[in-house]
């Protein structure tokens, strides 16, 4: 393990839409005051830090310029890496930047995001960083204002590898990043919309959600408790610690985790971001959780030295043990509540390939589930 977090040390860190857009904007902000070419602009992230990106597009019109940075997620597996943040600028004397988004950034259409119905997605930090850098250039020039559109090329196909339709942020991808900075195995694009869903469940007066992996739980979940909004369900993929600590402190009164052997084990083990290279399943535990249940030592050491939770699984099932999996619900809830300091209250709901459901804990029965 501790090679492992040496390896992802050393991995390579990128840059959000945000900063990308700001870049952008900056240098589009720029040509039309120097009326010059140039290569690359030097911009300040919003922790504070300066970096500078080169220019892929850039072209200076009568009254406007239009420039664009390529985003580099660095090591960290984003839909976004390699979009072109593209920035147009026209500059004028009325004492304001007035930001929006176009091709290919998304547009909000319901109430919940902190963002206005009808506006783009053109996230708060965002769009403070694009305004700085504005006045940042024009500062000493005749002009005051500036009206720049942001727009992605292409972000409307990316935009279906995220969240963003079920948020009704449609038409393309949204301009996120609270740092600038997209730091590897953090998928900053993914945490954040994890973050949103569980405003917009809080937002729409949400007492549960349900959280799972994929779009594969995800179905499961929702053959389980048709009843439930469809705001309720948030698939929060490897980042089960961020989505807990949001519902914590926006006040929902019931998470349900709906989820596969492999996921699961790891979240009963206590670990809260659950991605493949930052952890193993731990096979002593789900070996002292078989011994718990009565299997034989013989058969807990073959769990001990299996290579996957899976077969964990197999093995209990050949001995007539398959109650492992309520073990494995119910040491779930314990660690997600020790998360969140018991501030919650947990069901845990763990489904084989196929969606049957294969072993439950709960602390108020699914009958009573309330949206």
């Amino acid at each position: 393990m501790k090679e492992q977090k040496k390896e992802t040390k050393n991995l390579r860190e990128g840059f959000t839409t945000g900063a990308c857009s700001a870049a952008a904007a900056k240098a589009a902000a720029r040509a039309l005051l120097w009326k010059k070419s140039f290569d690359a602009i030097e911009t300040t992230l919003p922790v504070g830090k300066k970096v500078t990106f080169a220019l892929k597009r850039f072209e200076i019109h009568e009254d406007y310029a239009i420039c664009s940075v390529v985003k580099d997620a660095g090591d960290d597996p984003d839909c976004t890496d390699k979009a072109e943040l593209t920035a147009k600028v026209r500059l004028n004397n009325g004492g304001k930047i007035h930001i929006y988004g176009g091709e290919g950034v998304a547009k909000v259409t319901q109430k919940g995001l902190g963002l206005e119905v009808g506006t783009s997605a053109i996230n708060p930090v965002p769009h403070k960083n694009i305004t700085e850098m504005i006045l940042e250039e024009i500062q000493n020039s005749p002009y005051s204002g500036a009206d720049v559109e942001i727009s992605v090329p292409g972000g409307e196909e990316m935009a279906k590898q995220t969240l963003n339709a079920r948020l009704g942020l449609i038409g393309g991808i949204s301009i996120l990043g609270t740092t600038g900075i997209v730091r590897p195995y953090s998928t900053a694009a993914f945490r954040a919309s994890v973050v949103q869903a569980v405003d917009m469940a809080k937002n729409n007066k949400l007492s549960t959600v349900v959280f799972t992996t994929g779009g594969k739980s995800e179905k499961y979940a929702m053959d389980l408790f048709p009843h439930l909004d469809e705001l309720a369900f948030i698939q929060v993929g490897d980042f089960i610690g961020t989505g807990l600590k949001r519902a914590s402190r926006n006040g929902i009164k019931l998470v349900i985790i709906v989820g596969m052997m492999g996921k699961l084990s790891k979240m009963a083990d206590g670990k809260m971001m659950t991605h493949a290279a930052g952890s193993d399943v731990n096979m002593d535990m789900l070996a002292e959780l078989a011994k718990e249940i009565g299997l034989d030592q013989k058969y807990c050491e073959e769990i001990r030295t299996s290579t996957t939770a899976r077969r964990a699984l197999e093995i209990c099932e050949e001995q007539n043990k398959a109650e492992i999996t309520i073990k494995i619900c119910e040491r779930t809830n314990e660690k997600c509540l020790s998360h969140v300091d018991h501030q919650i209250k947990m069901n845990t709901y763990l489904v084989d390939f196929s969606g049957n459901l294969m072993g439950q804990a709960e602390m108020i029965p699914k009958g009573e589930v309330k949206s």
